[in-house]
């Protein structure tokens, strides 16, 4: 046990725990467990946690192992968690440099999943992350059908999602928050869209990327592209090229696609070219971004987040914006709420 005070009680601990865990990419399983024990405790008066404690029976709780009690016992002792400490040194500095003044512009994300999908956690906890990270708004991006590998979500389930999303922001109202309703869908073989156009309608945000055929030649590829970006319920062309350049799912390279025709209709259409800051996508390439810089787009800079605490990604893609030096107002999400519904609005 250390010997640093501490007063934000073992939720906090174990959730920050937990949220810096992701951060890094740590294995599913080990956040899993700070994020289960979190949750079991959440309910409980700080008098039955004590009560535990005392009688050393933390560990009979559901999901509460020998390292989640250690860190609920040294919480509660008013002392910093050793394990908090670790992570903090090991997770807690800054990812990347430069990009910080970036990152402040910042107001919120366009591009994020939950456990509807093929995320790791409620949708209430990425907002609630969100909130903590001190965004103006979230966009809730699962994905649409096709991609059944991930949950997609039918016509159906998303309409139900919209009212959970309702929810959500009927209990942060006074907060100066929003989830936003989003998706993020397919872009289909021909270029249309994997959704309803009555579903489409009643979204705020709606991403639009590749997920099948990567290996598409190239003139097809960029047909498809084109029409996609020309559809008018489309706002953000996600992770441009599919590309993989590191991580557990190994690598991938890019699509091959005519960029320069697909970023002049970005710019026709008012379509943002999303910066995937998600380190194993680095997506679009730096070539690409600063010929998207170029040819006059827009950009959002996403953190394509499936856990809470990959919404933290975005320094890296601030970073990457900055050195190719893109201007902030030409970034979607540097905007203003009102500003932003009026540009994603057909």
């Amino acid at each position: 046990m250390g010997d640093t005070p501490y007063d934000a009680g073992p939720v906090a601990a174990l959730r920050r725990i937990a949220f810096l865990l992701e951060r890094a990419r740590e294995d599913t399983y080990k956040v899993k467990a700070y994020r289960a024990a979190a949750a079991t405790i959440l309910p409980l008066q700080e008098s039955e946690l004590r009560a535990h404690v005392e009688a050393g029976t933390l560990t009979t709780l559901p999901g509460v192992g020998a390292s989640t009690a250690a860190v609920v016992t040294e919480a509660l002792s008013g002392q910093v968690p050793e394990r908090l400490a670790k992570v903090e040194r090991q997770h807690g500095g800054p990812q990347v440099e430069g990009g910080q003044e970036l990152r402040a512009a910042l107001r919120g994300d366009l591009h994020s999943h939950s456990d509807w999908s093929d995320g790791g956690s409620p949708i209430e906890e990425m907002a609630f992350t969100a909130m903590e990270l001190g965004h103006d708004y979230l966009v809730l991006t699962d994905h649409s059908p096709r991609l059944k590998v991930a949950r997609g979500l039918s016509a159906e389930r998303l309409a139900r999602q919209l009212d959970v999303v309702d929810a959500v922001n009927a209990h942060v109202a006074d907060q100066g928050f929003t989830l936003l309703k989003g998706i993020e869908v397919d872009i289909l073989d021909d270029g249309s869209l994997d959704q309803s156009e009555e579903m489409l309608g009643r979204l705020d945000v709606r991403v639009a990327s590749v997920h099948s055929k990567l290996r598409m030649d190239s003139a097809p590829m960029t047909r498809r592209m084109v029409a996609a970006v020309a559809n008018p319920w489309v706002n953000v062309l996600g992770h441009c090229t599919g590309r993989l350049v590191t991580g557990s799912r190994g690598t991938r390279p890019p699509s091959q696609f005519d960029a320069r025709a697909v970023f002049e209709a970005c710019a026709e259409h008012g379509v943002a070219v999303e910066i995937n800051s998600r380190p194993e996508r680095r997506d679009p390439p730096t070539r690409l971004l600063e010929l998207a810089r170029d040819v006059g787009c827009l950009f959002s800079i996403d953190s394509d987040a499936h856990a809470p605490g990959q919404l933290d990604l975005l320094d890296h893609g601030c970073a990457r914006a900055e050195a190719a030096g893109i201007d902030p107002a030409r970034i979607v999400n540097t905007w203003p709420l009102s500003q932003l519904r009026e540009w994603a609005t057909p």
